[in-house]
């Protein structure tokens, strides 16, 4: 009690304290860590509401630099099977060969989701996160997972570094180069996908070039290739177009780096960029506040496009602590899920299956629906969705009522020969979410001790809002968690 009532007391001071930069209080400390990190903890709310808003975000930002702690599958160091071999292959071969992909794109996913479940630094996860919806790749066209899993590492190494530098590496990036079809733009027959994606969706936005400019663009990457057998970028002199070129008004012998150099000279970049992290972060409507848009993506330029300063600025902002911006983000599948699992301790063993559940509620990890990636946003929810959500919830906080099942044998890694360890590895991995959900073990009491002993004050952490649906009187222990869970607040942050 003595405990709670402190926590009240700041709360009380710090929101009286916001408005001259002293301390942000329990409630901005929550809106903070709920839209930064997966879960807010009441450890860190009670932490950081001693923090100004500097103070705060400084120290989650300096907290990105923790190491992961999930090691990744084993065969993400093999060498990718190139074309020559798969043509060589029968048909039998062929098929095991998908099957292997297959079933390492389902275990790639569960080690994200791992990571995502246990690491010290969810901030580092969210912005990873954020540029595997940008820089937009997928396996289906890929195909072989090792791809993905080096773009992911290329996400990671950049996320919170320089944008420009950033930029230019996932141009290179294998991945990106065999999804938007760069490996086949050649002089005399240029590919337009990544020059027009490139400005449309990496850095200008919609209405900012010109049909023109996406053609003379197209004509400076070519050449930018993968050597098939090594599966690594290779600039191929002979298919590129060395001729004059015009793109945004510059002209010259432009080759792809000047072109990209050229993008993040336009003001749009920054303002663009920008727009992104404030729908991740503020609200849905960047369009309704363009004047601290702008302020921010002045920060940006003058940074040299430093994204730490960038969101930084953004974190730092009055518009990001508005009253009006409260609960206006739909949670994620992944914000859904990985978060619930680390707001409320659940003890699982295995959390990677639960990237199945991600994948069933709209987010399939590796697999974003196009190249514009993921809309978000109200996109979250719909008829089918909402009630999907709500029976995982439901089914999370019953899982104690549910029999164990068998040990399963873990999927393990193929080899290149394509040696097949199971015809379904998708049937394989729901056997293992339902061990998972059966195994997973939640203790609603030591959880309530740590949220301050009391439901009222659960409720405040847990929801960005009163809920819709108050607790009935006497409702308590895992019952009252299950219903706060299932209150439609609950799927916003």
């Amino acid at each position: 009690m003595r405990r709670l009532l402190w926590m009240l007391a700041v709360a009380t001071l710090g929101a009286a304290a916001s408005a001259w930069g002293a301390l942000l209080g329990v409630d901005d400390a929550r809106h903070l860590l709920s839209r930064t990190n997966f879960a807010a903890a009441p450890a860190d709310i009670e932490s950081f509401s001693r923090l100004t808003r500097e103070q705060a975000v400084d120290r989650l930002l300096s907290g990105m630099e923790k190491p992961r702690v999930t090691p990744p599958p084993q065969w993400v160091s093999e060498p990718v099977v190139p074309p020559s071999r798969l043509r060589e292959m029968s048909v039998e071969e062929r098929r095991n060969f998908q099957r292997t992909n297959a079933a390492r794109g389902l275990e790639m996913r569960g080690w994200w989701v791992q990571e995502m479940v246990i690491t010290p630094s969810p901030l580092s996860e969210k912005m990873v996160l954020f540029w595997h919806n940008h820089f937009v790749s997928s396996q289906q066209k890929v195909r072989q997972p090792q791809y993905l899993y080096r773009q992911n590492l290329l996400l990671r190494e950049h996320a919170m570094g320089n944008f420009g530098a950033f930029l230019h590496a996932i141009s290179r990036d294998p991945a990106m180069v065999i999804y938007l079809d760069n490996a086949s733009n050649r002089k005399g027959q240029p590919n337009e996908n990544f020059a027009r994606e490139v400005m449309e969706l990496f850095t200008l936005g919609e209405g900012n070039y010109s049909e023109r400019d996406v053609k003379e663009a197209a004509r400076a990457f070519t050449g930018w290739s993968i050597d098939p057998e090594k599966g690594e970028f290779l600039f191929r002199p002979f298919a590129h177009d060395d001729g004059d070129k015009t793109v945004l008004g510059r002209s010259g012998n432009l080759d792809g780096d000047a072109v990209l150099d050229i993008l993040l000279a336009q003001p749009q970049t920054a303002e663009f960029i920008v727009c992104k992290l404030w729908r991740e972060f503020v609200s849905p409507n960047a369009e309704a506040d363009m004047a601290e848009v702008r302020r921010i993506a002045g920060v940006f330029r003058d940074s040299r496009y430093d994204i730490r300063a960038a969101l930084r600025a953004l974190l730092t902002s009055d518009a990001f602590y508005a009253p009006q911006h409260r609960a206006t983000l739909v949670k994620s599948p992944v914000d859904l899920v990985v978060g619930t699992l680390r707001q409320f301790q659940f003890e699982t063993g295995d959390a990677g299956p639960f990237a199945l559940v991600v994948a069933q509620l709209g987010q399939n990890l590796f697999s974003p629906p196009n190249v514009k990636g993921w809309p978000g946003g109200a996109a979250w929810i719909n008829s089918t969705t909402l009630l999907a959500r709500k029976q995982f919830l439901d089914r999370l906080f019953r899982s104690e009522a549910i029999q164990p099942m068998k040990p399963l044998p873990t999927m393990a890694a193929q080899n290149t020969q394509g040696t097949q360890i199971n015809s379904n590895p998708a049937a394989e991995m729901r056997q293992r979410l339902q061990r998972a959900l059966a195994e997973i073990h939640f203790d609603s009491e030591r959880w309530l001790q740590q949220s301050g002993g009391s439901f009222a004050h659960a409720q405040r952490q847990l929801l960005a809002l009163a809920p819709q649906q108050p607790l009935p009187p006497g409702t308590a222990g895992i019952e009252a968690v299950r219903r706060l869970t299932q209150d439609p607040v609950y799927q916003l942050k």
